[in-house]
């Protein structure tokens, strides 16, 4: 096999043969163009075609009244109440299932303001959601820092989020 120098030469010869010309195959500047720009409408056909399906997906979220119960993997669960003040908001919740000895609360979330608010843990809370026992419904507050407007109480465990509403 014979080594290509390039200025249409090869190793130790001083001008190519025709069989040799065949070898060295050159691509002009305007067909690697065209194909650039006709990849690039592809690219862009194909996300046009993926933002239409994303702008006609319809997601329904499910948020339960206040007192509903549902069932997230192994935990049962319901929001009783929600109380805001300027100190903080209070949420009462009923949770059977899993026996948990210490951070019970921590898979709840808060929806208000624009933002997703953790549980605050206080070690001084009365009623605070730290154990759960596994037959025996636990009756519990769940504090979270104080809002403006009205909260949306997430849970989450085990994959699945339930959303509970103070509105509905």
């Amino acid at each position: 096999m014979r080594l290509w120098v390039g200025e249409g030469h090869f190793a130790n010869e001083s001008a190519p043969t025709r069989k040799d010309r065949r070898l060295v195959h050159t691509m002009s500047t305007r067909k690697l163009i065209l194909t650039a720009l006709v990849c690039g409408l592809a690219i862009i056909l194909a996300g046009g075609f993926k933002l239409f399906q994303v702008a006609s997906d319809r997601t329904k979220v499910e948020v339960l009244s206040l007192g509903t119960t549902a069932t997230l993997g192994d935990m049962t669960v319901s929001v009783d109440k929600i109380s805001s003040s300027a100190e903080a908001t209070l949420v009462t919740v009923t949770m059977v299932g899993v026996a948990t000895d210490s951070g019970a609360s921590d898979s709840w979330r808060l929806l208000a303001d624009g933002r997703v608010f953790s549980p605050v843990n206080r070690v001084d809370a009365e009623n605070a959601c730290d154990t759960v026992a596994a037959e025996v419904a636990t009756t519990c507050v769940v504090e979270f820092d104080p809002t403006d407007t009205t909260p949306t109480v997430a849970y989450l465990r085990a994959g699945n989020q339930q959303q509970w509403g103070a509105g509905n």
